[in-house]
């Protein structure tokens, strides 16, 4: 099976989550849907490994993962956004945190670009 890409719409900043992202992320965003369970997000803590695999994701999934790198989670790897934040959820990150790896900012430069004063 050829490895697919995630589509290029030609927005400039926006990755769009379509069915060729959606193939992609599959396994990654079965798993991060499984996390909205309290005794799932305690087996991940445990054992991030273990529980990856039971997913069978492929190595650079993994390693996305272990990096808590949000932005190749989503642009690469296909995660949704919506079950990238259970599992940000489950490792300690909030929908700020991940935004702001995700800008290359530090959580202060991006809390100062919202609306939100005192948001953690």
């Amino acid at each position: 099976m050829t490895a697919q890409k995630p589509s290029n719409w030609g927005i400039p900043g926006t990755y769009v989550f379509d069915g060729t992202v959606s193939s992609i992320g599959y396994k990654l965003n079965k798993m991060s849907f499984s996390l909205g369970d309290a005794k799932n997000r305690e087996e991940f803590r445990r054992d991030e490994e273990a529980y990856m695999a039971k997913y069978k994701l492929d190595e650079a999934t993994k390693e996305a993962i272990r990096k808590r790198d949000w932005l190749a989670l989503t642009t690469v790897h296909g995660g949704n956004i919506y079950y990238m934040l259970k599992l940000g959820a489950a490792v300690g990150e909030g929908l700020y945190q991940m935004g702001a790896q995700m800008r290359h900012e530090t959580f202060e430069e991006f809390l100062n670009t919202r609306n939100a004063k005192g948001a953690r």
